[in-house]
């Protein structure tokens, strides 16, 4: 007899247990993927902080409480802080024995009939992240062994030889850094919010990838300067605007090419809330680039994990970019054709109770 954990697993459409204060208690693997996050993030969270409903979803959660029946809402945008909104249809269902806690489940149309391969793929991305986190230590452990009796073997052998032991610290090492990433991409802290100047945050990162990866590149700056300060983590909005600029680098040929960093500030863009609230993001960041552009295959998968358009690509960086910017509440989207490519941060400004800017 399967047990309950195994069946909240294998549902197929995203499915949250919601507690009696409406936090998330918790998520299952679909429920992962259509977050962009991990259980272990999303867990105690408010379930409207993570979910973006248009429409006032609270009233339909108090009704299911009163008449402790289930209630379907159809035909509605769901959405996510690292994704555009999809016409869904929610159910809500009291959890029987257990007063207050309810099931909501979220079935997008292009699911309700059928679901496809791609979303079992997401699923199990997600799954093997959680995987990856708990295996990464010990996996790092005796790797770095294997890397320093390579290196001792190399003392005493041929240059024939050699090129065997400097294969086995070379793919060493590669295996490292991907888990690393993987680590970094499941344990990044919450971020530290403070006034930032925005334009601090992308002189940094341009000068940073002209010396390094980036020294092929034309790096332009087209900035406002009237642009008043951000809110968010210098340090984890600094994270973000590298990775983009090392994937518009990396999408150029050896010739290299241009890349176009551009601010400004559009005052109307909001995202907005189940609670019928709205998050003003009029702060927008553009990295621009010329180069062939993105995959058709993965265009609308990018900011998932493991999903890459490079033959040896780890599919994290762009994740990571993801996760930063909804923690930051923000929003990030992504525009390609080839010889143009334009991925998009709208970010919030200083609130005027935030910490004063360092």
């Amino acid at each position: 007899m399967p047990t309950d954990s195994a069946i909240w697993a294998s549902l197929p459409v995203p499915a949250f247990l919601i507690d009696p204060n409406d936090n998330i208690s918790d998520v299952n693997s679909a429920g992962e993927g259509f977050l962009n996050t991990s259980a272990k993030n999303a867990t105690g969270q408010p379930v409207f902080d993570q979910i973006t409903v248009d429409a006032p979803i609270e009233d339909a959660f108090a009704k299911a409480r009163r008449n402790s029946t289930p209630l379907f809402v159809n035909d509605i945008d769901v959405g996510s802080g690292s994704r555009a909104p999809l016409q869904c249809a929610l159910q809500i269902a009291p959890l029987v024995g257990h007063d207050g806690y309810m099931i909501l489940t979220i079935t997008p149309r292009e699911l309700a009939g059928r679901m496809t391969q791609s979303h079992s793929v997401k699923s199990a991305a997600q799954s093997a992240i959680g995987m990856a986190e708990m295996l990464a230590h010990e996996i790092k452990n005796p790797l770095a062994g294997i890397t320093g009796a390579a290196q001792l073997l190399s003392m005493n052998l041929s240059a024939d030889d050699l090129e065997l032991t400097d294969l086995i610290v070379t793919e060493s090492r590669r295996i490292v850094k991907l888990l690393e990433q993987v680590e970094q991409f499941g344990n990044l802290s919450a971020p530290d919010r403070k006034a930032v100047n925005i334009h601090d945050v992308l002189d940094r990162a341009r000068r940073s990838a002209l010396l390094g990866f980036g020294a092929h590149m034309k790096i332009i700056e087209d900035y406002d300067p009237s642009l008043p300060l951000a809110y968010g983590d210098p340090d984890q909005l600094l994270q973000v605007v590298l990775n983009l600029l090392k994937n518009a680098s990396e999408a150029a040929d050896s010739q290299g090419g241009t890349i176009r960093i551009h601010s400004y500030f559009e005052h109307s863009f909001r995202l907005r809330r189940s609670d019928g609230t709205g998050q003003s993001l009029p702060l927008q960041v553009e990295i621009i680039d010329d180069g062939p552009g993105l995959p058709e295959k993965i265009k609308d998968d990018i900011f998932d994990p493991f999903v890459s358009g490079r033959e040896n690509g780890t599919g994290l960086g762009l994740a990571l970019v993801s996760k930063i910017i909804s923690d930051h509440d923000g929003w990030i989207s992504v525009t390609s054709a080839p010889g143009r490519t334009v991925f998009r941060l709208s970010l919030p400004r200083v609130p005027r109770s935030a910490p004063k800017k360092e």
